[in-house]
C-alpha cells in the first residue's frame, strides 16, 4: 500500500496528516506557531521556525510509523498565502516573512492600484496591503539595502519546498496571491513584476498544483527510511487546497470557512474579474479551473482575542450565549480586528462593539462576534458571481464550523444552503495530501471526491428579517469610517 503526505503551513500551526491510497487518515500531527507583532499593524514570522516544525512533525511520523513512512510517494504542500519570503543569492533568509495579515504597505498599496490599473486587469484582484507585491514595494522604500540582496522571493510554503527538496517552485493558485501572475494566462508577468521593482528572474518556477514540483532530497529520504524518490507537488494555497479536500472542483461548487480568516469560495471555468468589489480572482489547484474568494481576516480569531481579553476558553464563552433569548437587543461587533478585504478593501478599518449596554455579558459579546462575523461573510458572498446563481450548497469547514448557530446564521443571511460534512475540519492538509496523490499519477475524479454531509443548514427567512436592521446599522458603522490614513 502506498502512503502519503499532506503539510499545511499555517499561521497559528502547522498541520501534517499521512493517508493511505484510500485516503484513510493514519496520523496527524499538530505544532503551533508564534505571530511577532513588533509594530502596530505587523505580523511575522522566521521562516526557519516553520521548517524546524515541519521537519520535528516529519521525524515523529518517521518513529511512529516507519514501515508506513518507507512507502511514502509523494508529499503535498498547503500554505498561508500572500507572505513574503525573502533570501539572498545563498538562500539566506534576509528578514523575518512579512504575511498576509500584515498592514504596513497600505499606502503602497493604494499607489501601486492608482497608478498601474494592470494589477486588476492581469493580476486579476485590487491592490491589498495583505498581498505580497505591495510588501516587496515597502521593503524597497524602507528596507532598501535588504531589497537590494534579494534573490529570490518565495510563498511560506514554497520555502518548505526549498528545504524538502531544494527547489525554488511555486504553484498556480499560491502564485495568484502575490498580484504578480497573469491569471488568465497562467504565468508570471513581466509588467507587473516591473511596476513593483522586480523582474522575472527572483521568481519561482511555476507547475500546476496537481503536478510534480520537486524530489525530496536524498539526505531526508535516508533519514526516514525511504530508498525511493519521493514526489513533493505543486500544492496550493491553503484556500484552494481546502477546496481540494472538500471536492470543491467544478464551477459553482462553493465553500464557506471558519478559521482564523472567513473565507467563500466559488469554482469558475475561466479567469472572472470582480476587483472593483475587491473580489480575489484566483487560479485553482488544477489546471483549466479558476475559483473566486471573498475574505474577511478575523473570523474565529476575533473570537480568540475575547477569548484572551477575558481569559475564558473559546468554548465557555460560546455556552454563555444565550440562544433563547431572541428579543434582546445584542451589541453590533466588527470584526476588523485586522482591517477588512471583500467587499470593502479597508485596511484602516477596526473591530469594536456597539451600543454594548450595562447589561451586557460574555455570552452577549461573544454572540455579537459570531453575528458580526456572519455579517461580514455574507456582505464578501453578495459580490461573488456565485451569489447571482444561487449553487445548491456552500460546504461549512474549519473549525467555526463545529458550532450550527454560526452556520444557521451564515445560511439565513446569504440565502443559501449550508452543509456540513463528517470532517469539518479536515482542511488544506487533506487537500495538499490529495495533490500529493494527483501528482503520483492518480486521476481527479478517482481523489477529489465530496465528504459525507451529515447535516444541511437551510436558510431562516424570518431569522434574516429579524437580523436586517443590525446588519444595515453594521454596515452603515464601517461605511463611516476613513477609507485609507493620511500618507
Amino acid at each position: 500500500m502506498a502512503f502519503y503526505i499532506g503539510i499545511d503551513l499555517g499561521t497559528s500551526a502547522i498541520k501534517v496528516i499521512l493517508l493511505d491510497e484510500f485516503q484513510t487518515e493514519h496520523a496527524v500531527i499538530s505544532v503551533p506557531l508564534s505571530v511577532l507583532r513588533p509594530h502596530a499593524g505587523w505580523s511575522e514570522q522566521n521562516p526557519a521556525d516553520w521548517w524546524q516544525g515541519a521537519e520535528r512533525a516529519l521525524d515523529q511520523l518517521a518513529s511512529q510509523h516507519p514501515e508506513k513512512f518507507s512507502r511514502l510517494r509523494a508529499i503535498g504542500l498547503s500554505g498561508q498565502m500572500h507572505g513574503l519570503v525573502a533570501l539572498d543569492a545563498e538562500d539566506a533568509i534576509l528578514r523575518n516573512a512579512i504575511l498576509w495579515n500584515d498592514t504596513r504597505a497600505s499606502s503602497q498599496a493604494e499607489v501601486l492600484d492608482r497608478s498601474e490599473p494592470a494589477f486588476r486587469k492581469i493580476g486579476g484582484n485590487m491592490v491589498m496591503a495583505g498581498f505580497t507585491a505591495p510588501k516587496a514595494v515597502w521593503m524597497a522604500h524602507h528596507e532598501a539595502a535588504l531589497f537590494a540582496r534579494i534573490k529570490t522571493i518565495l510563498l511560506p510554503k514554497d520555502y518548505l519546498r526549498l528545504c524538502l527538496s531544494g527547489e525554488k517552485i511555486s504553484d498556480m493558485s499560491d502564485a495568484s496571491g502575490t498580484l504578480w501572475l497573469d491569471i488568465a494566462q497562467r504565468r508570471w508577468s513581466e509588467m507587473l513584476l516591473a511596476a513593483s521593482g522586480l523582474d522575472i528572474d527572483q521568481m519561482p518556477a511555476l507547475v500546476e498544483g496537481s503536478q510534480i514540483g520537486g524530489y525530496l532530497r536524498a539526505e531526508l529520504a535516508k533519514k526516514w527510511g525511504i530508498n525511493h524518490q519521493v514526489i513533493i507537488a505543486g500544492g496550493a494555497g491553503d484556500n484552494a487546497a481546502a477546496a481540494i479536500g472538500l471536492g470543491i472542483i467544478r464551477p459553482e461548487q462553493s465553500f464557506v470557512s471558519l478559521g482564523t480568516s472567513g473565507v467563500v469560495f466559488s469554482v469558475t471555468d475561466r479567469f472572472v474579474e470582480r476587483a472593483d468589489k475587491a473580489v480575489h480572482a484566483f487560479c485553482h489547484a488544477l489546471p483549466n479551473c479558476w475559483h473566486q474568494m471573498g475574505v474577511t481576516l478575523s473570523a474565529t480569531d476575533s473570537l480568540n482575542w475575547l477569548s484572551e481579553l477575558l481569559d475564558q476558553p473559546v468554548p465557555d464563552l460560546l455556552a454563555q450565549m444565550k440562544l433563547e433569548d431572541s428579543t434582546k437587543a445584542l451589541p453590533i461587533f466588527h470584526p476588523y480586528l485586522s482591517g477588512e478585504r471583500t467587499p470593502h478593501n479597508n485596511p484602516h478599518a477596526r473591530g469594536g462593539f456597539f451600543g454594548l449596554a450595562r447589561t451586557d455579558n460574555a455570552g452577549d459579546m461573544a454572540r455579537a462576534i459570531v453575528q458580526g462575523v456572519a455579517f461580514a461573510i455574507a456582505d464578501a458572498r453578495d459580490v461573488l458571481d456565485c451569489a447571482k446563481h444561487l449553487p445548491d450548497m456552500m460546504i461549512a469547514t474549519g473549525g467555526g464550523a463545529r458550532n450550527t448557530y454560526w452556520l444557521e446564521l451564515i445560511a439565513s443571511l446569504t440565502g443559501c444552503n449550508v452543509g456540513v460534512p463528517h470532517n469539518a475540519d479536515g482542511g488544506a492538509a487533506l487537500g495538499a495530501a490529495r495533490l500529493g496523490m494527483m501528482a503520483d499519477g492518480m486521476p481527479v475524479e478517482a481523489v477529489c471526491n465530496a465528504p459525507e454531509i451529515v447535516q444541511i443548514i437551510y436558510p431562516n427567512a424570518q431569522l434574516a428579517e429579524t437580523l436586517l436592521p443590525a446588519r444595515q446599522a453594521s454596515q452603515f458603522l464601517l461605511n463611516t469610517m476613513p477609507k485609507f490614513s493620511s500618507l
